[in-house]
């Protein structure tokens, strides 16, 4: 399951205020590029249909079909990178399968912890 730390999530909904976008879902993706890496996404958006939808930190999480397998054992932080430069960063935290120790559902919460959700 994809996490998020409280730094994290504190800047996201620090944004979502900044922006009206409060109360809206935190939609992340993935995308496995040609070159194997992979690239991320992050915006506020509705709730779909086909959507793996679960609380993480106070925030409404969204993961489309086509990323779940890819956000497995994820955990987005927000980070200072340099003296003044901070950024989000997505680190791979668990095995993809396993269960995170975490405050957000973890095995038998809606979605649970299965790429076949």
């Amino acid at each position: 399951m994809f996490t998020l730390t409280p730094a994290a999530a504190a800047r996201i909904l620090d944004s979502a205020q900044q922006s009206d976008a409060e109360g809206m879902a935190l939609r992340v993706a993935a995308k496995l590029e040609d070159d194997g890496q992979l690239s991320f996404g992050l915006g506020f958006d509705d709730e779909r249909e086909q959507d793996l939808s679960y609380e993480c930190e106070g925030l409404t999480v969204l993961i489309a079909p086509p990323s779940r397998e890819l956000l497995e054992g994820m955990l987005l932080d927000f980070v200072e990178v340099e003296a003044g430069d901070w950024q989000f960063v997505f680190m791979q935290t668990q095995a993809p399968g396993s269960c995170p120790p975490s405050s957000c559902g973890g095995c038998g919460s809606r979605g649970g912890c299965s790429s076949g959700n």
